[in-house]
């Protein structure tokens, strides 16, 4: 009997060893080790840091005959008006930041492919963070509206002006930006400064770098007023493809032929100054933006559009001195979600030729000037949500010498528009 009691416990004592040692294996594999743990709250955290947003805008639009639509193909029929839908824009942005340095990259995706909009990094100084440093793809500091996201602006584009001395706004850089710390006086103060390719999205093509400077300020008046401002300056060259080089003389333009233009830069120079104003009233908030531009652009015989392609093009460069701008107000409707929107922009390529002196002594269509004034409604329906209808009535300089030009062309445009944030 005693030798079963001691039997007994053995095996009682075995078996305990076992489950205990089997329990041991079992927690070594279901419990991860504390490095694990830590390794994967890192990257959680990491995680946490990455900021997905973006917005698409999908809209209907309506033109003239003439009109230049902004979604879908052109018009095939000259003699009608048509209509296009589409997407506008489709963007998807990633920001990440960590201790002084940042990245952001934001691509475009609508029915007519994928597009990079941009790409750079900004880097803080540790210690007070009033300078900072980026680098890549991104808007070029000139005035306000070039840096007013899409997402945020109420009328549907950029001023004609803007469209064609800065296509696609963003261009490949390095820029400084300063700002006194946010206890200094000068706080509403900001200089922007930097480097450019000059080439818009494209691949750079040549040696040279473009100069582009904001300095800007913005304050608040009181409880109900604020008004901003800013001046600023573009320096570059766009590249010579042969010996011609057209300037103009009274009112002509008159060719200077030497080999040695051939592969040399044709200065490009803008000064800029804008404003903005904003009151909040019984009636709503007010808001005033206006912007004015001159200077001189280097083109060619049919086209003043900036530089924006992939090679340096061999075409005879005409030099033209340019003005233009914006006016855009928008009145808030009380408490309701809506806002009426007024905006008048104008560009004048040619400032030393005018209605009839246009087509003679090779000067074409792209010497005329043009003018748009444009009324509509935003409904903002939600923080992400919103409705945009807008008519733009386009106007052009006429003169007798051009076939298409001597009235005024149909190209009237009505967009509809709706825009959903994320």
């Amino acid at each position: 009997m005693r030798n079963k009691v001691i039997l007994f416990y053995c095996l009682f004592w075995t078996c305990s060893i076992t489950g205990q040692q089997q329990e041991h294996v079992s927690d070594t594999i279901d419990r991860p080790s504390q490095e694990q743990l830590l390794r994967f709250q890192e990257t959680v955290k990491r995680i946490q840091k990455i900021k997905i947003s973006g917005y698409i805008q999908t809209q209907i639009q309506w033109g003239e005959p003439n009109a230049t639509l902004r979604v879908g193909s052109s018009n095939v029929n000259l003699d009608k008006s048509f209509n296009r839908i589409g997407i506008r824009r489709g963007r998807i942005k990633l920001a990440y930041e960590e201790k002084i340095a940042s990245a952001v990259f934001q691509l475009d995706l609508t029915e007519k492919g994928v597009g990079i909009k941009d790409a750079y990094l900004n880097i803080k100084d540790p210690w007070v963070g009033s300078i900072q440093l980026k680098g890549g793809l991104f808007d070029r500091p000139f005035g306000n509206e070039i840096s007013y996201s899409s997402s945020r602006r109420e009328v549907p584009e950029r001023s004609t002006i803007f469209q064609t001395l800065f296509p696609d706004e963003r261009d490949l850089g390095v820029m400084l930006q300063l700002q006194p710390v946010q206890t200094s006086p000068f706080h509403f103060l900001k200089l922007e400064a930097g480097l450019f390719a000059g080439n818009g999205i494209k691949p750079e093509t040549d040696n040279r770098k473009d100069f582009i400077g904001h300095l800007s300020g913005n304050k608040d008046i009181g409880d109900y007023f604020s008004l901003g401002g800013g001046i600023s300056y573009y320096y570059g060259g766009v590249f010579q493809g042969t010996e011609h080089i057209y300037t103009i003389h009274g009112k002509s333009f008159i060719v200077d032929n030497n080999l040695e233009h051939i592969g040399k830069f044709a200065k490009r120079e803008y000064f800029g100054v804008d404003l903005q104003a904003s009151l909040t009233t019984v009636l709503g908030t007010s808001q005033l933006r206006a912007e004015y531009l001159f200077g001189q652009q280097p083109g060619n015989e049919f086209s003043h559009k900036s530089p924006n392609q992939s090679s340096l093009f061999a075409t005879d460069t005409y030099i033209r001195n340019f003005c233009g701008g914006y006016v855009l107000f928008v009145q808030d409707l009380g408490k309701l979600p809506l806002s009426a929107l007024f905006k008048y922009d104008w560009f004048d390529p040619n400032t030393q030729v005018s209605r009839d002196e246009i087509g003679l002594n090779r000067t074409t269509a792209v010497d005329l000037s043009k003018n748009t004034f444009g009324f509509g409604l935003l409904w903002k329906a939600t923080d992400y949500l919103r409705l945009q209808a807008y008519y733009e009535i386009n106007n052009n300089e006429k003169t007798i010498h051009l076939t298409d030009y001597t009235e005024n062309r149909k190209d009237n445009v009505f967009t509809l528009r709706l825009q959903y944030k994320f």
